[in-house]
């Protein structure tokens, strides 16, 4: 990114930081493929849910869909909700080529951006959980009555969170977008969603190894004895792999904010190609959603073949 640390020394906040690409001509290259891949994920997520409700019926949502049928539709409304938020926060930089304001209005969007990044975190890190349990104690974690404890979990602390961000003034305008404030919300940050997000890859990438190693040793025990493999594993199976997807997902569309906040730890300086992964793969994910939700719909209509 830009270097601005000769002058930050007198930024009171990031409304003083210079709006990024301004001034060396890459504004709308940030700007412009951001968006795109937003409209595209937005319309991503709406097709996996309008395609997941005509396949089944809704009003058995709870009780007969499977946990990764109604994964697929609580990951695509936190993406059309982060979507919604985040375009907005783009088209209007590059409509006035200046912060958002009035700055509660930038607030507003940092926040949202805070509650549906960290509950989709939350989310994929429960559901990496969930298959090590699933493949390894034979045990299906139960998240409570309509998934209460899950989207407690996965909606409740991100708020709490954001909240309280908002109310010591952490959030705003980091000189690209509106998320918490690039110069009074810096440590916020770093502890709100780069530390969080490294720990969350790390043990999904563990959960994801060890799920799929277990799945692999027992499909070869079952071939050295030369037996059918009883329904309950292959069914237990189906889940872990449906549920890895999500996992698998999950680390394709946030690689590069981890990258960038382990690199940001260290200096300002960014490099800029980092920073154009970033606006590009944080904002795909209602595309990866839609494709989990087609490989999953796949699998089960061969094995209903």
């Amino acid at each position: 990114m830009e270097n601005n640390t000769s002058d930050e020394e007198s930024f009171k906040d990031g409304y003083d930081i210079p709006v990024y690409g301004l001034n060396n001509g890459t504004f709308l290259a940030i700007h412009i493929p951001a968006i795109l891949c937003i409209v595209t994920s937005f319309t991503c997520a709406v097709t996996s849910v309008v395609l997941s409700f005509r396949h089944r019926n809704y009003k058995s949502f709870f009780r007969q869909w499977s946990k990764s049928e109604r994964f697929v539709v609580y990951l695509a409304v936190c993406d059309s909700l982060f979507n919604v938020s985040h375009f907005a926060d783009h088209l209007h930089i590059v409509i006035v080529r200046n912060h958002v304001y009035p700055k509660e209005l930038c607030e507003f969007y940092g926040f949202n951006l805070a509650l549906f990044i960290t509950a989709q975190n939350l989310m994929v890190n429960v559901v990496a959980v969930n298959a090590f349990m699933l493949m390894y104690f034979d045990r299906d974690i139960n998240f409570g009555r309509y998934d209460w404890r899950l989207l407690t979990w996965m909606f409740g602390a991100p708020f709490l969170g954001a909240t309280i961000a908002g109310i010591f003034g952490q959030l705003g305008t980091n000189g690209s977008f509106c998320y918490f404030d690039g110069i009074k919300g810096r440590i916020t940050n770093t502890f709100f969603t780069t530390v969080p997000l490294l720990i969350v890859l790390v043990m999904n990438i563990v959960l994801y190894i060890l799920t799929w190693n277990q799945i692999r040793k027992q499909c070869n025990d079952i071939k050295v004895s030369l037996g059918p493999m009883p329904a309950s594993m292959r069914a237990s199976h189906r889940a872990a792999r449906a549920m890895s997807l999500f996992v698998a997902a999950f680390f394709i569309q946030w690689w590069a904010m981890a990258l960038y906040g382990i690199w940001g730890l260290g200096t300002d300086d960014v490099p800029q190609p980092i920073f154009h992964f970033v606006t590009t793969f944080s904002n795909i994910g209602g595309f990866l959603n839609l494709a989990v939700f087609l490989i999953i719909r796949r699998w089960k209509d061969v094995n209903r073949g």
